[in-house]
């Protein structure tokens, strides 16, 4: 998925995956702030996830509660393409966002290969886009 997305991902022992594998593992054990949903084939393991999070900001008149849901690490496996199971998990991912949690705006970042399947489940262009700046220095 982050390659896909142009991102440098390194190999197996790139310090990333270590912290990534540690944040994970703190969630896993949070089951209202966080869940994962996955399509497992018993010759290839975990071929398809999509992953979710609760962000809480202040309270708004459209957001009572202040919960959003993000989706994150939507990916289906090469070989394993066009057979549902992407959809299949986002949408036991938004029926968890929607049992299972006060947030009723949800976002993702959309790839090209995916905003189809996104669009056709709801999401929609936000009327005030994300703007995103990346500081340099490192944390204080």
């Amino acid at each position: 998925m982050l390659a896909d997305m142009g991102r440098p991902v390194g190999d197996e022992d790139d310090p990333w995956r270590a912290s990534a594998r540690e944040w994970f593992a703190e969630r896993l054990g949070s089951r209202q702030e966080f869940a994962v949903f996955v399509v497992d084939e018993p010759e290839s393991g975990v071929v398809a996830c999509a992953a979710g999070l609760c962000d809480y900001h202040a309270p708004g008149p459209g957001n009572l509660s202040g919960v959003r849901g993000h989706v994150f690490n939507m990916s289906t496996a090469p070989g394993h393409r066009r057979r549902g199971y992407a959809r299949a998990c986002l949408e036991a991912l938004l029926a968890w966002f929607g049992a299972e949690t006060a947030a009723r705006v949800i976002t993702l970042n959309a790839t090209q290969d995916g905003i189809a399947l996104y669009r056709s489940l709801g999401f929609d262009t936000p009327g005030y886009p994300q703007l995103q700046l990346r500081l340099t220095a490192p944390p204080p």
